[in-house]
């Protein structure tokens, strides 16, 4: 009886593996049209003339992390800002610069991004860039002063993600501009508005192999971003990041039950602006007030997904976020 029972198991434990090696490989990445995605060169065009340097920060396993630092004042909190998906910490030069009077503050290019050569690629393992943000924090931050992480859409999303895992404790506020939450989350317009493509079948499978800790197969790509032409055929189009395996997608974002991301973060706000094409701004109060009672919510009327992180106004409700520390 008992070998009977356990024949049962293994055959069906074989047919999931099976399932689940058949939606891997039944689905792959596809030409994207590049229209439709977000042009990231209006955030490039912020006037200064010359972009802060890049500089490096060990971590943990020897990697040296790309940053940008941005001056400081004596007696401000550290302020370290986490880019969106599939581009570099670039896309905030203009607006660093400008908050760096408030908060000592560094950019990141995170693992798998940025402009220095070599610099994209993937992971490690799910969860590598929580602790490369964690490494970062400890290299930099002065004693006993209060740490805020910033971060625009996927990158508001890793913040989430960073509050609600092993090092949350390290984070005493949150900047969050149009993050995003979940594909499931009422805040998700469809492919993010035309900006991505998700070959879910494949998480789908590959979900399931991890569920038996079969990892071996976590370097597929499961998302690719519609990077529009203007952005590919420009001077930086060759740093942009067209697609992530589900390890590195995985690290990025909030975990599947990400309202528990969401209930653990500290005081934080978020700005989203009324035109936002990727995400539905108006869902983020009620979403997220649900489980916290810890967040600011403004709405920057007019700016589009891109726009509110350069909008004055987003700066101005910031740089008051930062006087409380």
């Amino acid at each position: 009886m008992v070998s009977k029972i356990l024949k049962i198991i293994a055959v069906s434990i074989a047919l999931t593996l099976i399932v689940a090696l058949v939606l891997v490989y039944k689905q792959s990445p596809k030409e994207m049209a590049g229209e439709g995605g977000l042009d990231f060169t209006q955030q490039l065009q912020s006037g200064r003339d010359e972009a802060a340097p890049l500089q490096g920060v060990a971590m943990r396993d020897g990697y040296e992390l790309k940053v940008r630092t941005y001056g400081g004042a004596d007696n401000v909190p550290l302020l370290v800002i986490v880019h969106g998906s599939a581009w570099h910490g670039l896309q905030f030069d203009s607006l660093a610069s400008e908050l760096a009077g408030k908060a000592d503050v560094i950019v990141p290019d995170l693992r798998g991004h940025g402009t220095a050569p070599g610099r994209r690629g993937d992971v490690d393992y799910i969860g590598q860039l929580e602790d490369d943000l964690a490494d970062l924090i400890n290299a930099v931050a002065k004693p006993d002063q209060p740490v805020i992480m910033a971060g625009h859409s996927s990158g508001g999303g890793l913040v989430v993600r960073f509050a609600g895992g092993a090092h949350g404790d390290m984070l005493d506020g949150a900047v969050l501009m149009a993050p995003f939450l979940h594909h499931n989350a009422p805040t998700m317009r469809e492919n993010a508005g035309g900006w991505n493509a998700v070959l879910l079948r494949r998480i789908i499978g590959l979900s399931i192999l991890n569920t038996f800790q079969i990892k071996a197969l976590n370097h597929l790509p499961i998302v690719q971003f519609n990077m529009p032409k203007v952005v590919l055929d420009g001077p930086l189009g060759d740093t942009a990041t067209t697609a992530y395996s589900y390890r590195l997608n995985t690290s990025f974002a909030p975990r599947g039950n990400y309202l528990d991301d969401v209930a653990a973060l500290p005081p934080f706000v978020l700005v989203a602006g009324s035109a936002d094409e990727a995400f539905v701004s108006s869902q983020y109060a009620p979403t997220m007030g649900a489980v916290t009672d810890k967040g600011r919510y403004d709405m920057v009327l007019g700016a589009t997904h891109l726009d509110v992180v350069n909008d004055p106004r987003t700066r101005g409700i910031i740089e008051g976020f930062l006087d409380e520390f």
